[in-house]
């Protein structure tokens, strides 16, 4: 049977899925945090405003450092404290994003690459699942929970962009009403299909990743709580911030 030439292409951009689809991994991950830290802002901002007044206080009570009192304005204040989420930011994409670099496919030559991919025995759902509940480790706990997350924030950010574009696009053309239900049904299409081809193999990169370095290094109890602590205690509230504020999942269809 002769082939289409969309079958060609898709069989032709098959094989680059190494190199895109750990990029669009990367990509999903990158935005959902990006979209947690932006809510973090105005938090950040009153933290440092709670340690200048502290610092303040504290200076203003010998002559000698009289006039360190007000050293940071508010303009300086707002600076420091846009500069502490993006660095807050960078940081967690270190940690989560970049174990998505990794992800490789494993296919049959039988089977097309695109319709069915094999793990090894020990990198399947059910296995990792139950070294979770058997040998608990922070970060086999938290740095999946966490991608999770940010990948329905990420793939939020997206689906509003699209819902926004759309409307602003065809309102004019085909009126409001059509256009909010065409715009709300395209949103809905993004998100799903962004969770569907990246969001769960997020999730599984960054399980393999920190079921393979809780194997290595989290044996023990204290080792299997302390391995990973830091990182996963700088991603968990940027994770919250993503379910709390970042992903208005009943918006596009409310």
């Amino acid at each position: 049977m002769s082939q289409g030439p969309f079958t060609a292409l898709s069989r032709f951009l098959g094989h680059f899925r190494w190199a895109f689809m750990p990029l669009g991994l990367l990509a999903l991950i990158a935005v959902g945090v990006h979209a947690a830290a932006d809510t973090l802002d105005d938090r950040l901002l009153a933290v440092v405003d709670l340690a200048d007044a502290a610092f303040d206080r504290v200076v203003g009570r010998y002559s000698l450092t009289e006039s360190l009192v007000d050293l940071l304005s508010l303009e300086r204040r707002t600076t420091l404290a846009r500069a502490l989420a993006l660095a807050w930011e960078l940081t967690a994409d270190l940690v989560l994003a970049l174990p998505a670099l990794g992800y490789r496919e494993e296919t049959s030559s039988q089977v097309r690459p695109s319709l069915m991919t094999h793990l090894p025995p020990r990198h399947t759902w059910r296995a990792m699942l139950a070294r979770c509940l058997r040998r608990p480790t922070t970060m086999r706990w938290i740095r999946p929970l966490a991608t999770a997350l940010v990948a329905v924030a990420g793939a939020c950010t997206v689906a509003r962009l699209v819902q926004g574009s759309v409307y602003l696009s065809w309102r004019e053309l085909l009126g409001e009403g059509v256009a909010d239900v065409a715009a709300r049904g395209l949103a809905l299409a993004a998100l799903g299909g962004l969770l569907w081809r990246l969001g769960w193999r997020a999730v599984l990169r960054n399980l393999q990743h920190a079921d393979s370095a809780s194997e290595l290094h989290a044996r023990g109890l204290a080792r299997a709580f302390a391995y990973g602590l830091p990182g996963s205690a700088l991603v968990a509230p940027l994770a919250l911030a993503a379910a709390l504020d970042a992903s208005p999942l009943l918006s596009f269809v409310r």
